[in-house]
């Protein structure tokens, strides 16, 4: 029972938290990049327009959940899954395609972007193998495998409802 107890309190959380970043999305102009995080601290860094900025737990709340720049933990897994159906690729590479295919908006923390590696790993949805960099160094090369395909099918599925639920509450006038 305390299982389903946390996972319903952390979809609540998790739903405030994104309806608390898209208004702020909404009401500013140009937020800058998205800084896609997916640690576990209770230090929270974030990119903006404006710079980088930090705030921890010793601070007021509405310091820490007024920057719209604090992306939702599960979206960056979503993102390598759906990066390494194009190639197998090292992490600077996973990251530097996921700026590019979101035309700059979202930037990829290298500290969040490693932990994200190792857990999809452990679930078997990534595997790895060292090689040669097009520069002649040595990199760890992700690449999807087909239980990673199957979860990336779930998860796709599972942002969408999700962003549509979204979209129905803030369509509502």
């Amino acid at each position: 029972m305390r299982a389903v107890n946390r996972a319903g309190s952390a979809a609540a959380t998790r739903e405030r938290v994104i309806v608390k970043i898209l208004d702020a999305a909404l009401r500013t102009r140009n937020p800058g990049p998205l800084l896609l995080r997916s640690d576990r601290s209770d230090r929270i860094i974030c990119r903006n327009s404006t710079g980088i900025g930090s705030a921890t737990n010793s601070q007021p709340r509405a310091a820490m959940s007024a920057a719209p720049s604090d992306v939702l933990r599960g979206t960056l897994d979503l993102l390598v899954l759906k990066t390494l159906t194009l190639e197998p690729m090292h992490g600077w590479g996973i990251s530097q395609r996921i700026q590019q295919f979101s035309n700059g908006a979202l930037d990829v923390n290298q500290g969040s972007l490693y932990p994200a590696l190792q857990r999809l790993e452990q679930k078997g949805w990534i595997e790895s193998a060292w090689r040669t960099t097009e520069n002649n160094r040595r990199a760890k090369y992700y690449s999807l495998t087909g239980a990673g395909k199957r979860a990336l099918g779930q998860e796709t599925a599972s942002w969408r409802r999700y962003v549509s639920s979204v979209e129905l509450i803030l369509g509502v006038k």
